[in-house]
């Protein structure tokens, strides 16, 4: 019996033992948003004089990036303490640290901060709404916005409406907050709600800085030109388009020596008509001269023959503004390095280009030669280029073809008389079959002249033509890929894009894209009519 029993307990051991290695699968995946309980005090109070805000839900939650995310209209001049930070609850607890305002109406949109504490589900645009006076207001203002020339919009753009009273100038943005603030509801609608009749200045920011105030050096500005009156345009819908307003121009840092003979000077905005000369006194054979790097906002200055220990500058942008003295401590000039762009293929529509370090002043053209496949001497155009850090190599080019470039000593000189030593650079070119060929006519364009970009799978402008009247547009030996088109209507007619102002109330130039997606195979020829929509 005692080893019947035993055994027994054996096999119920075992039983429990297995039982234990499994694990119950789970059911269906939770996509339900957070429900909203209760608040204390109601939503959608009157008369309201609290200083502490509750708000319930059906289930634990967190919030994600709420001081980012949470946007209080009108905005407070304290920022409220919100709990739980981090740590999952059923209720979020605002404690309000300002004086409100009389007869205000209040908005609390959360955006996309509320998520539960399991799956992550978004409870989209939560809004706590309440009213320190009589009645909620209730118009509202809607629209879409958009990047005013790249397809890529920016994430969370701030739209904000300015009253316009006794107190409102143009100025007002940069230093005061808005009457109302709202958000995007998705990546190009937008809703400002609850908002009292009145009329209003609309305008939206990318406020980097979360401040509700215009810093041009760091915001993108768009606005609507005319002011908005509510509720008589409470039914419309307003476009903004964001841009980034060019600089006043500004020298924002004394210049400075790099090496000797080279002095840097940083700008801001356009530096159109800048220019910098030295009124020290020197030897007659002093000579001089500025090249500009547009990436970095520089102008290099370059002079030899000077040997003392400072130099005064004259810093000039359309009119004589600044004189600086500049302390020289550099004994060694900067060495010239020339390199080449092409890295072993040429293609047919592009140009060989090879790019210097210091200034180019002189090439000898006896000293530079082109060899084909069959050794044979190519037809060469040697150019310097306008700023001095190019040299340009133009020639006839044969598809499928194999080059040697040769710069022997003394081919380039710079600009403190230094020589290159030998460059041999080898490159090819593929057959005009591995390229594509688009033939391209655009109609509804509303006027003219306008700049077409080919803009190519990667979001480079592959060409730029500027067109002033109806035409076929020919775009040759280009390399497969995804093309789409996108127009600007240059209206100034200065044959680039311009950007807007906002105390010009100058709105930027219009761009349009295309929204069919051109594919260019190799060895295709594709003719497309696109139609402006």
């Amino acid at each position: 019996m005692n080893y019947r029993i035993s055994i027994l307990l054996i096999l119920l051991l075992l039983q429990l033992s297995c039982a234990r290695r499994g694990r119950p699968e789970g059911g269906p995946k939770d996509e339900e948003k957070p429900i909203l309980v209760k608040t204390d005090p109601e939503f959608k109070s009157i008369h309201f004089d609290a200083n502490e805000i509750k708000i319930y839900f059906d289930e634990y939650i967190k919030l994600k990036d709420i001081n980012s995310q949470l946007i209080i209209s009108p905005p407070l001049k304290y920022p409220p303490i919100i709990t739980p930070q981090g740590t999952p609850s059923k209720k979020i607890t605002i404690k309000i640290k300002d004086t409100l305002q009389e007869n205000t109406t209040y908005t609390f949109n959360f955006g996309q901060s509320i998520i539960d504490n399991t799956e992550g589900n978004i409870l989209d645009n939560f809004k706590y709404i309440f009213s320190t006076g009589d009645y909620i207001d209730s118009l509202q203002v809607k629209g879409t916005i958009k990047d005013a020339f790249d397809l890529k919009m920016i994430e969370n753009p701030t739209i904000m409406l300015y009253a316009v009273d006794t107190v409102f100038n143009d100025s007002i943005i940069y230093n005061k907050k808005p009457m109302y603030v709202g958000s995007t509801i998705d990546s190009v609608n937008w809703d400002i709600t609850n908002i009292k009749a009145g009329k209003y200045l609309l305008l939206a920011l990318n406020d980097h800085s979360k401040n509700y105030k215009f810093n041009p050096k760091e915001d993108k500005i768009g606005f609507y030109t005319d002011f908005i009156e509510l509720p008589v345009d409470s039914t419309s819908s307003f476009e903004i388009k964001l841009f980034n307003e060019i600089l006043p121009f500004k020298i924002p840092s004394r210049p400075k020596e790099i090496s000797k003979g080279h002095i840097i000077v940083g700008y801001e905005g356009e530096a159109d008509e800048f220019n910098v000369y030295t009124v020290s006194e020197k030897s007659s054979d002093f000579k001089s001269l500025s090249t500009f790097d547009i990436k970095k906002d520089t102008l290099h200055y370059w002079f030899k023959n000077y040997d003392k220990d400072s130099i005064l500058l004259s810093l000039n942008h359309k009119i004589p503004f600044d004189t600086l003295k500049v302390t020289l401590k550099s004994k060694e000039i900067d060495s010239m390095a020339v390199t080449s762009a092409v890295s072993g293929t040429l293609h047919l529509r592009d140009t060989l280009k090879m790019t210097s370090t210091t200034p180019i002043v002189k090439i000898d053209t006896s000293k530079i030669q082109l060899l084909d496949k069959d050794s044979l001497k190519v037809k060469l155009n040697l150019l310097i280029s306008k700023n001095k850090d190019e040299l340009v190599v133009n020639f006839k080019k044969e598809e499928s073809n194999k080059y040697n470039l040769e710069l022997l000593p003394g081919a380039i000189s710079d600009f403190f008389g230094v020589e290159n030593d030998t460059i041999q650079i080898n490159f090819a070119t593929r057959k005009s079959t591995d390229y594509s060929a688009i033939y391209l006519t655009l109609n509804n364009i509303k006027s003219y002249p306008i700049l077409i970009d080919l803009i190519n799978d990667r979001g480079e402008v592959v060409m730029q033509k500027y067109s002033e009247k109806y035409e076929e547009y020919k775009y040759k030996n280009l390399p497969p890929s995804l093309y789409k088109i996108r127009i600007i209507y240059d209206t100034n007619k200065n044959k680039k894009w311009d950007t807007g102002n906002y105390l010009l109330k100058q709105q930027p130039e219009e761009v349009y894209y295309f929204k069919n997606i051109i594919l260019a195979k190799a060895n295709w020829e594709v003719t497309e009519p696109l139609t402006i929509q």
